[in-house]
């Protein structure tokens, strides 16, 4: 079986790496606009070479490692692949995805959410065990071809990912609250902080708490614009709601009402009990 992989940044990059290695996987190919990120894929080993649009149509399976407009974009110049070919989209937002699927290739078709990441890009950010152990939403699979759906199933068993099914949308309002509103409040805090102090400050006093909180706002605003483009309902209302509690906090404190906040904290920490 020859795999294709659209984009080699962290994720396509990262599933050259898993993939090379299984057992029925003779052959990874990989193509991206940007020629230097080509170069680095093949000198990372992350593919065994690079292809054209032609070569890619003859891999069995491809994948779409790109932002989610380019998604899109790509499907309407995959219409005219065999009936046998698999496209798996890593995209991190599913229901427009799968609204703009042709017709003509929509078994062909599987819309997956890989659960991780990190927030470094580019081929170099690329890690052999980004999926293992972590979790992969597959969205409307009674959409899929049979053929299609057990071949990207086998695909993430074997890579070592635990999978889940959803409904698109579903997806896409759980996601804004477990993936997009953290990165929204991430770009918010760092933004807060550069505004008020300088440099020298951050680094001296900036400790664990503030790192962490901080980390994702590293990601690549090219890809999170569009997550935030394409999910715009579901994260607004995320928002709200975290305003709410937000807002909720601040009224505490300014009233000095220790023992309600301190009560507040303690709900927030029933999260850790469920993670």
């Amino acid at each position: 079986m020859v795999v294709g992989i659209v984009g080699l940044g962290l994720m396509g990059g990262s599933m050259g790496l898993a993939v090379k290695n299984l057992e029925f996987i003779d052959k990874v190919v990989g193509i991206d606009h940007n020629q230097s990120h080509c170069e680095s894929a093949v000198s990372l080993n992350l593919v065994d070479e690079i292809v054209d649009l032609e070569g890619l149509k003859q891999s069995d399976v491809i994948f779409l490692a790109i932002p989610v407009e380019g998604i899109i974009n790509s499907l309407k110049n995959l219409i005219d692949i065999p009936p046998n070919t698999t496209i798996i989209d890593l995209g991190s937002t599913k229901a427009k995805i799968v609204e703009n699927i042709p017709t003509q290739i929509r078994k062909n078709f599987v819309a997956a959410h890989p659960m991780t990441g990190t927030e470094k890009f580019g081929p170099t950010a690329a890690l052999k065990n980004l999926y293992k152990d972590k979790i992969v939403v597959l969205c409307n699979l009674d959409e899929s071809g049979e053929h299609q759906r057990n071949t990207a199933w086998r695909i993430f068993e074997e890579i070592g990912m635990k999978i889940v099914t959803m409904d698109a949308k579903e997806h896409d309002r759980h996601a804004a609250y477990i993936s997009h509103l953290p990165h929204a409040i991430s770009y918010a805090l760092a933004n807060a902080v550069m505004a008020q102090e300088d440099a020298k400050n951050i680094l001296i006093l900036a400790a664990g708490g503030f790192r962490d909180m901080s980390r994702l706002a590293k990601s690549s605003p090219v890809m999170w614009e569009e997550i935030f483009k394409q999910n715009k309902k579901n994260l607004l209302e995320a928002m709200d709601h975290f305003e709410e509690e937000l807002k909720r906090c601040r009224e505490l404190i300014n009233n000095e009402e220790w023992e309600s906040l301190h009560n507040w904290m303690k709900d927030a920490n029933k999260l850790h009990d469920i993670l």
